[in-house]
């Protein structure tokens, strides 16, 4: 019994990360790295300073690997990861506007008071 579920198993895995390997796997690999690597990201930087940090990288590393969540979600067809990543990409994008305002205006509350 062990070794028919240890055969299966094998069967199995050979199947996902052999036979069906093509270059959209590839694509989709690459992309929860990217996904993945904005937790690391986002830990490190929290770990530093010692409380909750949410870095720029982990924004730009959220659309990278959202992005090409998205495209590999399409390319498969997927109608559940299309909705989670396309409605998610939308929030990242969002998101980094608002950094990218509040950095604009400590930017400019900087120059004023060097000035």
């Amino acid at each position: 019994m062990i070794v028919d579920l240890w055969h299966s198993l094998g069967g199995y895995f050979y199947d996902v990360f052999v036979q069906r390997l093509d270059w959209w796997a590839y694509i989709g690999i690459i992309a929860q790295a990217l996904f993945t690597g904005r937790f690391v990201v986002q830990w490190l930087a929290s770990e530093k300073a010692g409380r909750s940090v949410i870095p720029f990288s982990f924004w730009t590393l959220s659309i990278g690997g959202g992005l090409l969540l998205f495209i590999y979600a399409l390319y498969r067809r997927d109608p559940v990861f299309i909705l989670g990543q396309g409605f998610g990409v939308l929030i990242y994008f969002r998101n980094l506007t608002f950094v990218l305002r509040e950095r604009r205006q400590n930017k400019a509350v900087e120059q004023d008071r060097v000035a």
